[in-house]
């Protein structure tokens, strides 16, 4: 008789591993698959970050991702306290350098009290004091920062889903769906061949690929997925120890994007970036990347051209500067003057799975579709890593007011 599994979740980055986990805590009765297409786990956006444990600085009071940040900064660290897994707490400078950042780090310091952070305000003489190497008239101090590697925290989390009762099935890739009875098809990538899976629930945290796997169960929707690389240097390795803090330059508030800035990783390196350029390959991370699929997709979705023209001085800026180098370093010169052409090194760039609506508008928080057998999460905007246990645990909610389908059954609205 063919196994019908009570869950089954696309997706193994961090998201959809922290669903798995504690999904299968809760209900370690039933069955649960996670289906992932890469030999390994957390391979595009999760491992693919810069390893910041965030505090919330930056998001709207209110919003999914305030709430999320904030529980998830102490859930992730009790995780890799409890197993072991190095976090290092450094803490953040968001460093202002002309009058317009003053006026913006004014407003995130009120939002940081909004938000329940707690921060300090310096000014250029604390600044200096604080890190000798970086320049500014002010910046804020965000204590609550930390770093850890993200890959290790998404493992240990599936090994746990599995010691539990669960399994996971890599480089098994979605190739279609139906919705009643709910049947998955998969394909194999060591045999390329295609096998069909049934379960009663379906819950999809597939990141770049989000609005695809819509798409397969004929769910309506008015966005997209539009990959924004987002570019990195290594420093060389006499800078190690050229920044205490993270630091952060200050964000423009109309744009979901950090800017570049100078990162510590828990290995003892010192990244710069990442920018944020047009990608043309959803899961592109090489220095050219052309998917000739994923660029019609976007050309035929007109949010894509209303977001590019709304965005267009910038967009040119950021691409003028992932070409040119000279105009990269000048980004990180404006607070950290002593880096130089020679010391950035190659680093591997990451993808942003950004969900952009049909007016062009960018989605800055959370975003979910559904259907009478499945979840998706559709856009898990940053801090998604960070937040990733109270995501994993708000999903469960919503499944657990679900209860999985049957034929016969029909399901509780969410």
């Amino acid at each position: 008789m063919k196994k019908v599994y009570d869950y089954i979740i696309v997706g193994g980055g961090i998201v959809g591993i922290s669903t798995a986990w504690q999904l299968q805590q809760r209900h370690p009765d039933k069955s649960i698959l996670v289906l992932e297409k890469e030999a390994g786990l957390s391979l595009h956006q999760t491992g693919h970050n810069s390893g910041v444990i965030h505090a919330g600085v930056y998001y709207a009071p209110g919003s999914l991702k305030a709430e999320f940040c904030r529980e998830g900064v102490d859930a992730t660290i009790n995780f890799c306290k409890k197993h072991e897994i190095p976090v290092e707490n450094c803490g953040k400078l968001l460093v202002a350098t002309s009058a317009l950042e003053m006026e913006r780090m004014q407003a995130l310091y009120e939002r940081c009290g909004t938000n329940g952070i707690e921060v300090d305000l310096l000014d250029a003489e604390q600044l200096k004091e604080a890190e000798p190497n970086i320049v500014g008239l002010g910046a804020i101090r965000v204590k609550t920062t930390s770093i850890v590697n993200y890959r290790l925290v998404t493992e240990k989390m599936a090994e746990e889903f599995v010691a539990a009762g669960g399994e996971l099935s890599m480089q098994t890739e979605v190739v279609d769906m139906a919705e009643s009875p709910l049947t998955i098809t998969v394909k194999a990538i060591k045999n390329n061949q295609p096998v069909s899976l049934e379960g009663r629930f379906l819950v999809s945290c597939s990141g770049l690929m989000a609005d695809r796997v819509t798409k397969m169960l004929d769910i309506e929707t008015d966005f997209q997925i539009i990959p924004y690389r987002g570019e990195y240097y290594r420093l060389s390795s006499k800078h190690n120890q050229v920044v205490n803090h993270l630091i952060y330059p200050i964000p423009d508030p109309e744009l979901p994007f950090l800017g570049v800035h100078l990162t510590r990783m828990i290995d003892g390196s010192v990244t710069v970036g990442p920018n944020a350029v047009q990608g043309w390959k959803r899961e592109g991370y090489g220095r050219i990347n052309i998917s000739l699929k994923d660029i019609w997709d976007m050309v035929r979705f007109p949010g894509f051209w209303k977001a590019s023209f709304a965005n267009l001085k910038t967009g040119l800026i950021e691409t003028k500067n992932s070409w040119w180098k000279p105009g990269y370093l000048k980004l990180v010169n404006k607070y950290c003057p002593m880096i130089k052409l020679e010391d950035l090194k190659a680093y591997p760039a990451g993808i942003r799975a950004q969900a952009v609506m049909k007016d062009g508008s960018l989605v800055h928080d959370f975003l979910f579709a559904e259907s009478k057998r499945s979840l998706h999460v559709c856009n898990a905007p940053s801090p998604a890593a960070t937040s990733a246990i109270p995501i994993g645990n708000y999903i469960c909610d919503k499944i657990d007011e679900r209860q999985p389908v049957t034929e016969s059954k029909v399901p509780v609205a969410a």
